[in-house]
């Protein structure tokens, strides 16, 4: 049996458990120098490094919008403002799990797949970081008021306020001004990221899109600093944005609205343009939307009524409606003829109701079955001798009168500031041969004449060329921009060098032109004078009518055994007074029948309105229009 200080061995044990402590002491001295050194490395190597990365955990630089410029009308009349909208938005980047952050906000205010949807399409496109999304705008003040008393179970849901764009009239302006809407991933690409950085909207049409740059401004920035659920504690440092130029328009609102009721929901377009400037007085598009449904997002149910209107309230017929002139371009053809020495102001001929090429079988007609007799091309123009212009237009050719249409702006879009506006088509011989394959004939010229055939014109090019035609040839383009705020914008102008005026030989020949036309309004045989008669001022005018349905040779047009959009389409252009024209007006009135009847009694009240706002004539209960009335 073994005794127990063979078992036990002090020396040994103390020698083991000395041994073990210096190891222990070892790594701990270790790990303390690898402490010491990675804190070396952090505080003094990298301090400046990791102190950055601090700072953007507690700090942010935030994009701050510029304010939209305002715009307004010649007289001060705001137009195009800007309003407070709130809106639900969520930061992705602490939002966490995002289809958990869009159920819960859908049960507390309800938000349909349509807001889900156009969510998941802005998730995709590029942003900055930390930078809101936009889930639903125009919350009411219940939705408001439900969201934050649920705010703190709400990660990374916020509610925002923002500027949105707000048209008081409405309708009213839709056509003339445009309007804003949200920035797709398209535009996103196009423009200025840092510009742009912060910014939803962005003008879509018209002026709100050619004035983009100036009515936008500068972006500004802050750094402010955060806490840990990055609410913002305070403001570190900032940079104001520079606000948007407000714009003050030609257009006359009042004119606007009047021009808009007389139409009511009368499919047409109306452009009055001050012959002076070129400024654009009004330009009605009928029937028109709503544009501060786009503004924030239009639903789908709303954009489709409106897509698949067989009204097109979309449509802008005043810029991109295209139609033949009729007979509204015969004082043109007219005057080319004078200067060309074609013909003269005497010469006549006999009008049987017809006219008829040599060797050809087709009867061309005109308006007036019976005919008009002997006449001259006074006469012609005042009663719109179809026959006349049919002859005049076979003498001319097609190169003459294309020629001198073309120097009044027809087949191109010489406007200052209205991009939409489409050319129309002044058809040559290059043209026919280039997307019709086929070589010019006589009858095509005869056609031409009369505005119709292949030619077609924009109620603006009828306008711009009748403001010509007032000015005697010099030309100012037609321009939506009267003036800017910002003294650093410069207005769109063409230089004299560049100016093209119509260059007639003669001032006699637009002295008989101007007669002509005035003898429409005035005269004991024009088409118009119903529409002049009690008039405290002479007027100048040419009424048209445009074929919208062929009619077979030896037929009679007969309105009432058509359906109601292919009848004829109503036109007149003119200008008042002739002594100094003040005002240029064209006027379509779509299937309204005769020009007589339905255009010119249009452009006679907006004649009186404008002469009586601008003090020329004494004001008078003015007569009731009646539009659409056939002949």
């Amino acid at each position: 049996m073994r005794t127990d200080h063979h078992l036990k061995d002090p020396h040994r044990e103390r020698r083991i458990f000395n041994v073990r402590a210096v190891i222990a002491g070892l790594f701990v001295l270790v790990l303390a120098g690898c402490l010491v050194a990675r804190l070396y490395y952090l505080q003094m190597l990298n301090h400046e490094h990791f102190q950055t990365l601090s700072d953007q955990n507690r700090m942010q630089l935030q994009s701050v919008a510029p304010t939209r410029g305002l715009i307004f009308d010649r007289n001060g009349v705001l137009l195009a403002d800007n309003q407070p909208v709130f809106s639900v938005v969520i930061v992705p980047e602490r939002a966490g799990n995002i289809d958990k952050a869009l159920e819960s906000v859908r049960q507390i205010i309800g938000l349909d797949d349509d807001h889900i949807d156009r969510f998941r399409k802005r998730l995709k496109q590029p942003r900055r970081p930390h930078q809101s999304i936009i889930l639903k705008s125009k919350l009411t003040e219940e939705e408001i008021a439900s969201i934050e008393v649920r705010r703190h179970e709400l990660q990374g849901v916020e509610i925002e306020a923002d500027l949105a764009r707000y048209y008081p009239f409405g309708e009213l302006t839709a056509h003339a001004i445009g309007y804003v809407g949200r920035i797709n991933e398209k535009e996103l690409g196009q423009l200025d990221p840092s510009n742009y950085s912060g910014t939803n909207y962005i003008g879509k049409l018209g002026v709100e899109h050619f004035y983009e740059s100036a009515l936008h401004g500068k972006v500004g920035y802050r750094t402010v600093e955060t806490n840990a659920r990055n609410r913002v504690l305070r403001v570190l440092s900032h940079q104001d944005p520079v606000p948007g130029a407000n714009l003050t328009l030609h257009l006359d609102i009042e004119l606007q609205g009047m021009i808009h009721e007389l139409m009511g929901q009368r499919r047409g377009a109306v452009v009055a343009i001050e012959p002076e400037t070129g400024g654009v007085l009004a330009m009605v598009s009928t029937p028109s939307f709503e544009p501060n449904q786009f503004v924030t997002g239009i639903d789908f149910k709303s954009y489709a009524a409106l897509r698949d209107s067989l009204d097109l309230p979309l449509f802008n017929r005043a810029l991109k409606g295209r139609y033949p002139p009729g007979s509204t371009i015969k004082p043109i053809v007219a005057l080319g003829g004078l200067d060309s020495g074609v013909t003269t102001t005497h010469y006549a001929i006999w009008d049987p109701g017809w006219y008829q090429l040599r060797n050809d079988d087709r009867f061309y007609r005109d308006w007036k079955r019976t005919g008009h007799g002997r006449v001259d091309m006074r006469l012609a123009i005042a009663q719109s001798c179809d026959t006349y212009f049919y002859e005049l237009a076979l003498k001319m050719g097609v190169d003459n009168i294309s020629r001198y249409l073309g120097y009044f702006g027809f087949g191109e879009n010489r406007s200052l500031d209205i991009e939409e506006a489409r050319e129309g088509i002044l058809p040559t011989r290059e043209w026919k041969r280039g997307f019709k394959g086929q070589a010019w004939y006589p009858g095509d010229s005869l056609n031409l004449g009369i505005g119709q055939g292949y030619m077609l014109a924009t109620p603006l090019q009828l306008a711009a060329s009748t403001a010509v035609l007032a000015n005697r040839g010099v030309w100012r383009p037609a321009a939506m921009l009267m003036s800017a705020s910002s003294p650093e914008f410069e207005l769109p102008h063409i230089p004299e060098s560049e100016r093209n005026d119509v260059p007639i030989k003669s001032p006699a020949h637009w002295d008989f032109i101007f007669s002509t036309m005035e003898d429409v309004m005035h005269g004991a045989q024009g088409t118009a004078r119903a529409s002049a008669q009690g008039a405290k001022y002479r007027m100048a005018g040419k009424t048209g009518t445009a074929q919208v349905v062929g009619i077979k040779q030896g037929e009679k047009y007969n309105a009432d055994l058509l359906q109601e959009r292919h009848r004829d389409h109503a036109l007149f252009v003119g200008f008042a007074p002739v002594e100094q024209p003040r005002i240029a007006v064209a006027v379509i009135v779509e299937n309204g029948g005769g020009g007589s009847t339905s255009a010119a009694p249009v452009a006679r009240a907006v004649f009186d309105f404008w002469l009586e706002r601008i003090g020329l004539i004494e004001p008078e209960k003015p007569a009731e229009v009646i539009v659409g009335a056939q002949p």
